[in-house]
């Protein structure tokens, strides 16, 4: 079985752990009937459209 040569420094071993911490910007589409930023797959916040047809009444 593969053993370490050396031991795994402080700042290795919490460069490693912290990569998992990354924050991830939220993906976001335009809305197609008013030009808005939206989540993808999700009705409109502005005018409540969905795919094409008013899912919302705003």
């Amino acid at each position: 079985m593969a053993v370490p040569k050396r031991k795994t420094s402080k700042a290795k071993s919490r460069q490693r752990r912290a990569s998992n911490w990354v924050l991830e910007v939220p993906a976001r589409s335009v809305c197609p009937q008013c030009g808005m930023d939206k989540l993808p797959h999700i009705v409109c916040p502005k005018c409540g459209h969905y795919k094409g047809r008013t899912a919302v009444e705003v």
